[in-house]
This record gives C-alpha cells, structure tokens and sequence, in this order.
C-alpha cells in the first residue's frame, strides 16, 4: 500500500524539470479544448454498461491513517521521469498535474459537476497506483502499457473485442488499459484529449483523467451531492468496496493536500528544508557553547553585535558506581583498553542486472530463465554477503513465485549475486515488470520485462481406448459393446479433438469394402465416418457399428486431424452354422448274422 506523505521536505531538480515541463502541458490542454457542457452530449451510462463490469484486479486496500516508521515524506531521490512523488500526498508528480487539470478541464466542460481532483486520484490509484510502478513520465505516458487481463469470463466479465486490438493489442476479447483502466468501448465514448496535442489516447495519464472526469460527471450529475457521488463511482465498478475504497483515498488526499502547501523552489544560495535541531543529548552538567553570530537564547542581544561566546561551566561528574572500574589515560573509561572499532561493511551503492532483461514464458508453464542481479559497492566489489535483495512482481498478472508469493527477499552470496526463485506463468497472458530492490537502501532498483503468452490450444498425441475387453460381433448383427475413445496430450486429456473413424481390410492398409460399418441418418453404409469432437474430458463415444455377412478379422482406425492414430482390432465371427431337420440313424457296420 502507498503511504500519504504528512510532510513536505524538498524538491529535487529533476520533479522541479517536471513539474515545468507539466505546467506547460496543463496550460496547452486548458486552452487548446472546446468547452463541454455535462449531461448536454453523455447520457449516463446504463446498469449494463461494460465498464462497471470486473475488468481487472483494483487495489482495494485502505490508506494508512499514520505514516508507516521510516517514512520522510521526502521524494525518492533515485525517481526518474514522472515517478517523483509529492510530498504531502505521495502521488507522483506527473499523475498529480494530472488529476488537477482534469478538475480544470472539467470546472470549464461540466461546470455543474464540481468534480475534485482527490475523486480522480481515487480512482488512479486504485486502478493501476497512480502509474508509478509502469515508468511513469513527464509527458503522461509509461515505458510499459497498462492492461488488465483478458476478458474471458470466470471471475471477469466476458467482453469480446471492440476496437480490433488498437488500445489492448488483443483482437479476440478487449482487455481495460491505461493508468485509469478504461474499457476500450467505454473510451470510444468518452475518451478526452487532456494535454492538447489533438489525439485522445487512453494510455496518456493527461487524456485518461480527462476522460474519467468526462466519464463520472456524464449525465448531468453533481458530485456535491452523495447520490450522485455514489453512482458515479458505482458506474466505474460495481462493487462497494470498490466505492469504499475510492472514497477513503479522495478523503485521505483531501486531508494532506489541504493540511500541508505544495512544496516550493528553494532561492539560489539557500536551502528549501531548514536543518533539524540536533537530537543529541548534552553531557551531564555541561552547557554547549553558543556559536560566534549565532546570539543567546536570552534578551540581551543587540541587533548586529555578537556576544561573545559563554564559556561552559563544568560541573563535578557523578562518582563511578563501581570503584574498581577507573578510567586509565587513553584508555575507553571503562577501566579497560579502547577496543578497535571493525570497519563497517561496505555500502551497497549499485545493483547490476545479470542475464537478460527480458524473460519469457507461456502460460501455465516456468519461466526458463530467473531474474538475477549482483550488488555492489563503491568500488565494484560484491556487497557483503547475505545483502537482502527483494524481487517484487508489479503489474497485471497472475505470475507468482514459486507459485504463491508476488515478492520475495533473496540473501546475495560471496560474490554479490542474488537469483530470484522460479517464476511460474499461470493464466494471464501479458507483460509485467519484475523489480529487484536492496532492502534497506534507496539505490536505483533494477527492472526485468517478463512476458507471459498464451498457450497454444493443446494437441492430442495419444489416443486410448475406454476399456480392454475384446471387440467382437457375430455377422449380420452389431457390436455389443460401447466403443469410447479418449483423447490425451502430454497425459492430460484433449477437448475439441477431432478424430476420424475408419475401417479397414486386416492387413489395416486397404480400405474395407466389405465388414463392419456405420450407418447415416438415412441407414447407408459408412465405413469412413468424421467423429464429434471429445468432450470437456477428451472423450468421445462412436456410433452402434454393425456387421454384414463378411466374417473375418478388421481394423478400426482411429485418426486426429494432426495424424496421432490408434487401432483396434474387429474380429466378426461367421453365424453358427443351422442344423437339418430330423435326426437319421446313425450308420455303421451291420452286425453279422446270429
């Protein structure tokens, strides 16, 4: 979870660079659009609207009511681009320009409205945290695209596609994008141009909070009043914690933007933080000595004139509580002599990618490769060993490590290098970023690209009988038993397989003219029949086969559209044969004569 900043501290050049850079952008964007008029041209949009729809996964925690321990409030030195956060919200710079030109826009478009910026804020920053861990930059768009999964179903909505693969890069089913995660189909509606460049791109943190104040304000509503509020909100997913969880960010950024001013340039020559008193405690008895020009803490100074400095009385130390523990001249006063202190270790001040930057998998499978980096110190040396690495999955995705976890801390070993465990690729196609951090430090991390694809449709390359006991039928009848077919790739059964069934001579090469057979819907003989498809279990079960009068021995030929056959053997017993009427004496030789 994203801790709210509760104290402004400094602002680096980088984010001041920015933040102009920003600024310029806002005030193209305020004057380069037309105005709208909410409600006039955006009915609201209906209960079945795809939008409102699961479309992903949002981030639904609460924020901290108190900063976690050892947060400054102060920006991350090592942020880049957009990424640098405000300190009184935490919001990053970029996104914050963000959502405060869009509550612009949206005072000139939709003046009825009274949208407030901390309401978009909410929503970014429960549909994809402001952007910040997709390389957010100054002019609005990230180094990697925001997508939510595919929807298919299950615990999504199923959503075919609408915009032929244009925003999501899917042409089957349409996936949320952008840092406010909008449904392509909804953006074609209410898409916005935010920073005046003539395009409205939804993956432009600018144009997708124009486009969420256009979306929430449509239908003439006024987000003053709590119903209305309400809708809105449930109009971008239909779910109250959803609602909840939105609401308490607006409210929480609302208390830390107006409780703390938005840091200012600090003037050449002088420093915008001031220094913190020192917190050490005094010796006992001593008073530490007033610095030259720096004046007392009584009334007595005249302005422009410097006392001199005090002199410190020292007064008696406390006797030792234990007698025979003398200090000796040199020694630590302890009675004993100074200890060396040991050198510190060195500092981690670098991580170094090993391996490629990009690892792939296909889905519900492992990844090959794994993430791996090396620490090191000042002087390119390996960090201490046992460093503490974390790997952190960030992003859409389904991936985890080891199959469970989202992040995972490693210790470095002799040589400074720290490999993160197997990453298992689970149903989710798509890209995400691995991030490789040293715990404790604020070095610059270190990101892998992973990318999931999807799995080829699995092929059958095995068929098996249901069942062992012979296949056997007199002539001029049909075979007793059911004949049941499964089909397995790599052991797992096949739906969707398409087998052909086929009958053949003995020697299983020549067709069969004569033998068993199946029969069509008007009873002609068949002795090549095209099969349904093997179930969700991969089976699949043939038709009564019949016999003629040709007893013999036959092959029942099994095949899959990719070629893997079985066969089975059809034995066709001739009819027993009638017995004449009458029984006649039985001959021999005729007894002699008495």
């Amino acid at each position: 979870m994203k801790i709210l900043r509760t104290r402004a501290a400094s602002v680096s050049r980088q984010g001041l660079c920015a933040a102009l850079l920003v600024a310029g952008l806002t005030t193209a964007a305020v004057g380069a659009s037309p105005p709208h008029r909410a409600g006039l041209g955006d009915p609201s949009p209906g209960p079945d609207n795809p939008q409102s729809r699961p479309h992903g996964v949002p981030n639904l925690a609460l924020p901290d009511l108190v900063p976690r321990p050892g947060t400054t409030g102060k920006p991350d030195p090592n942020a880049t681009r957009g990424d640098t956060p405000d300190g009184a919200t935490g919001i990053p710079a970029t996104a914050l320009a963000a959502y405060k030109n869009a509550e612009k826009l949206a005072q000139e478009r939709y003046p009825s409205c009274h949208i407030p910026w901390q309401l978009i804020a909410g929503i970014g920053k429960v549909e994809s945290g402001h952007a910040a861990e997709y390389g957010l930059r100054s002019d609005g768009m990230t180094d990697t695209q925001i997508r939510g999964p595919r929807l298919t179903g299950g615990q999504f909505a199923v959503i075919k596609d609408t915009d032929g693969g244009r925003w999501d890069g899917d042409t089957e089913y349409d996936r949320a994008v952008g840092p406010t995660q909008f449904i392509p189909s909804t953006w074609e509606s209410f898409g916005a141009d935010g920073n005046g460049d003539g395009k409205q791109d939804p993956n432009n943190i600018f144009d997708a909070t124009a486009g969420t104040a256009r979306y929430l304000c449509s239908g003439g509503k006024d987000l003053n009043n709590p119903g209305d509020l309400d809708r809105a909100i449930l109009s971008y997913n239909q779910s109250r914690e959803y609602v909840n969880a939105v609401l308490a960010w607006m409210r929480a950024y609302k208390s830390s933007s107006s409780a703390v001013p938005d840091p200012a340039p600090s003037r050449p020559g002088t420093g915008n933080t001031p220094a913190p008193p020192s917190s050490r405690p005094s010796k006992p008895g001593t008073t530490p000595p007033a610095k030259p020009g720096s004046g007392s803490s009584g009334g007595g100074n005249t302005p422009g004139k410097q006392n001199p400095p005090a002199k410190p009385t020292p007064s008696k130390p406390d006797e030792p509580k234990n007698p025979g523990n003398k200090p000796n001249p040199g020694g630590n006063g302890n009675g004993g002599e100074t200890k060396p202190t040991p050198p510190k270790p060195a500092p981690v001040t670098r991580l170094d990618r090993v391996g490629d930057e990009t690892l792939e998998a296909t889905a519900n499978e492992v990844f090959s490769e794994r993430a791996r980096v090396r620490a090191l110190d000042a002087a390119g040396k390996p960090a201490p060993e046992r460093t503490r690495v974390r790997f952190e999955i960030i992003g859409h995705t389904d991936a985890k490590f080891l199959g469970t976890a989202r992040s995972v801390t490693v210790p470095t070993d002799k040589s400074g290098l720290a490999t993160a465990p197997e990453l298992h690729a689970k149903d989710w196609p798509g890209s995400f970023t691995i991030r490789a951090t040293v715990e404790g430090s604020d070095i610059a991390p270190v990101d892998f690209h992973a990318d999931v694809k999807t799995a080829p449709a699995p092929r059958a390359d095995k068929l098996v009988r249901v069942g062992e006991d012979p296949l056997k039928a007199a002539a001029k009848s049909a075979f007793t038993q059911k004949i049941q077919i499964k089909a397995l790739g790599k052991d797992k059964a096949v739906s969707d397989t398409a087998i052909t069934a086929t009958v053949l001579a003995a020697d299983g090469k020549t067709p069969a003219r004569t033998g068993p057979y199946f029969k069509d819907k008007d009873g002609k003989q068949l002795r090549t029949l095209a099969l349904p498809k093997t179930d969700k279990d991969g089976t699949v079960t043939l038709p009564e086969l019949f016999t003629d009068e040709q007893a013999g021995t036959f092959v029942l030929r099994l095949t899959t559209t990719d070629g893997t056959t079985l066969d089975l053997k059809l034995t066709v017993t001739a009819p027993p044969a009638a017995e004449p009427s009458g029984t006649p004496a039985p001959s021999g030789p005729a007894k002699p004569a008495q």
